[in-house]
């Protein structure tokens, strides 16, 4: 029987709870899209107070960082962020630059939580809503929602949502985000377009962070 809506939320927050009580040191990372702002959202409702940790490159949408700036002060995070140069080559910028910042962010934690989803593409259907690598565990809790089911739950709770989604369906930074009008192609086929890792990962899910 398919899980509900409602039951999805539910299993997100246990998860969120049960590895909240294993990892006293425990962050979030955040790009302030839409599905990590509805982690964030659902993470604070547990924990106001856990850290918040972004690694942003110098590329970012101005909106992105208005959103930033916007979340920071009237959520209050407990927020760090941490940046890199986009040198305009995915596989030294993503996944060499902004993966050794992550581990910067990450070396005082033992846990960490993440927006991604199974459904955004075809390199994550068989990611799990808990993985471990090098000792540093990641929890996935809005892994098994659908990208109907982040707008609805950002649409329920009243969430700010980045207006970058009026012309990008997945948005990354300004090199990295290209307009996909083809809702045939995976939610991420706009990422890195026209390049080897059009539609990729970046690394940050896919490597070891310690």
């Amino acid at each position: 029987m398919p899980i509900t809506f409602y039951q999805k939320i539910q299993a997100a927050k246990d998860l969120i709870k049960e590895y909240l009580a294993k990892y006293p040191k425990s962050a979030v990372a955040v790009s302030f899209g839409k599905d990590s702002v509805a982690l964030l959202h659902l993470i604070r409702e547990i924990n106001p107070n856990i850290p918040v940790i972004a690694v942003l490159a110098d590329t970012e949408f101005p909106e992105t960082l208005a959103l930033r700036d916007k979340l920071v002060k009237e959520w209050k995070l407990n927020y760090k962020e941490y940046n890199f140069v986009n040198n305009g080559d995915p596989k030294d910028c993503c996944r060499s630059l902004k993966v050794e910042k992550f581990k910067e962010a990450l070396k005082d934690y033992d846990c960490w939580f993440s927006g991604i989803r199974k459904d955004e593409g075809t390199s994550r259907t068989d990611f799990q809503e808990v993985e471990e690598r090098g000792g540093l565990v990641k929890v996935n809790p809005v892994l098994n929602f659908t990208e109907k089911d982040i707008w609805r739950y950002i649409a329920i709770k009243g969430a700010p949502v980045n207006p970058m989604y009026e012309k990008y369906r997945s948005l990354s930074c300004q090199k990295c985000s290209a307009q996909e009008e083809d809702e045939t192609l995976s939610e991420r086929a706009g990422r890195w377009k026209g390049t080897a890792c059009e539609g990729g990962e970046c690394g940050i899910h896919t490597q070891s962070l310690r």
